[in-house]
């Protein structure tokens, strides 16, 4: 029996299983995309909460600027590293997807090129079979 399947889908389903090296590949980094997207979101909430700590101090001690200019300066060096790991993380799992693809997309060029190669093959021991008898 036929299997039923939509044409426009028949791209996005694969022929097989993921391979070793697929499988292993969002092993390893799918933990450390998720590893750096939550130390953006540690970096962001203590910035926050560093600042909201902050500002109330620096409207009773007004006079010392000092102090207030390296806390405004370690704040916008939390903002800052907490976008960077974000975008670190996401980059990571954006480069991989796109590598998963490339390799799926691969490994059916080579299957159908074993494919031809087989056909030929077969092709040849029937010829050379003919020739023999």
């Amino acid at each position: 029996m036929a299997e039923s399947r939509p044409e426009g889908l028949k791209g996005f389903l694969p022929e097989k299983g993921p391979s070793k090296s697929q499988v292993l590949a969002v092993v390893a980094l799918f933990p450390i995309g998720g590893l750096l997207l939550i130390l953006s979101g540690v970096t962001l909430t203590a910035s926050v909460i560093g600042l909201a700590v902050a500002a109330p101090l620096f409207l009773l001690f007004s006079p010392v600027l000092v102090p207030a200019a390296i806390a405004i300066g370690l704040a916008v060096t939390g903002f800052l590293t907490s976008g960077a790991f974000g975008l670190t993380g996401l980059s990571s799992l954006s480069c991989f997807m796109e590598e998963a693809r490339r390799l799926a997309s691969k490994a059916s060029e080579q299957l159908e090129q074993v494919r031809q190669r087989m056909t030929e093959a077969g092709g040849h021991v029937g010829q050379r079979t003919k020739e023999a008898t």
